[in-house]
């Protein structure tokens, strides 16, 4: 379809518009390199690892590096709806994600090529797993081999503001606001506090960071589509408390495979930070109902603040 007019050639981009926001903020903050990060003390950590020890750590790593690809393969069908709005501002701060999700991929990527190879054929390693996708349970398979490509897919042929929502709540809401960040806190509740692979965190560290913003903007987004449309605010709701079970399944199914955890974490106070995630989003999401433009920049705002 050929152009008929350009955003900047009629106006002036809204440099206060809040995806305009993070967009300054990718500029300044997102451009860390994987390359750079050091792990010759994580190297060291990971040869006095228990058998048990690493099998977690490989878990995680594989609950996150499939995830990070992913995202990075199914996201661009929601940079084209946005664009074919007109709303140039977003997608400008959506070219990011996908620069960003897939410098994740290739952080995790490095750090198991560098630190924790997982086939056991040559490594030396009698307890590395042959492939990673060994841990993907059928709670995270509902989710990433299927409602997530099905949703973000999806926007190919719909791009109504039901299937926005949808894909949206499936890859900010849940994917990222929930299951990422309890891994997140995972890994630096068992690292930290036992001040272990350092190059890890440092890496973790950045990736929170980043998906802070995708966060922020998937309120932005959300809370804009429903105010816009507030007959849709069944279809958000729905598709929340569809993958809620299912999202809280991947962490049981992790704690489930352990008679005695690894590094000492409780299954309780996993599943309670979970839940602590989705109902702080699900509140913020409420107060867009009746909101106008300001209040949904606030509310986003508020998101990127905690």
């Amino acid at each position: 379809m050929p152009h008929i007019a350009f955003t900047t050639t009629s106006r002036r981009l809204d440099r206060d518009l809040f995806p305009m926001r993070l967009y300054q903020k990718a500029k300044r903050l997102g451009v860390w390199d994987p390359a750079s990060i050091d792990f010759r003390q994580d190297q060291q950590d990971w040869a006095s690892f228990t058998a048990q020890e690493k099998d977690l750590i490989w878990l995680l790593l594989s609950l996150f590096i499939a995830g990070e690809e992913a995202v990075t393969l199914d996201l661009l069908p929601l940079i084209q709806v946005v664009a074919q709005e007109g709303r140039l501002e977003e997608e400008m701060y959506l070219t990011t994600f996908l620069f960003e999700e897939a410098k994740h991929t290739d952080f995790f990527s490095r750090f198991i090529e560098e630190v924790a190879p997982f086939q056991p054929v040559g490594n030396g390693d009698s307890s590395a797993p042959q492939s990673l996708a060994a841990y993907h349970t059928e709670n995270y398979r509902h989710i990433f081999y299927e409602a997530l490509p099905q949703a973000l897919q999806a926007l190919r042929s719909d791009p109504s503001p039901a299937a926005q929502i949808r894909a949206s709540v499936t890859y900010n809401m849940i994917v990222e606001g929930l299951l990422a960040e309890t891994g997140y806190h995972a890994f630096f509740t068992m690292l930290e506090r036992n001040n272990l692979l350092p190059g890890l965190r440092k890496g973790i560290a950045y990736l929170k960071q980043d998906e802070s913003r995708h966060i922020a903007y998937g309120i932005y987004l959300l809370s804009r589509l429903v105010a816009e449309h507030p007959q849709e605010w069944h279809t958000l709701e729905s598709q929340m408390n569809s993958l809620l079970p299912f999202a809280l399944g991947v962490v049981s199914d992790a704690f489930a495979r352990y008679e005695v955890v690894p590094f000492g974490l409780v299954e309780e106070d996993f599943i309670h930070y979970a839940m602590h995630q989705f109902s702080k989003r699900f509140e913020r999401l409420e107060k867009a109902r009746f909101a106008n433009l300001d209040d949904l920049q606030r509310l986003a705002q508020a998101e990127l603040d905690s």
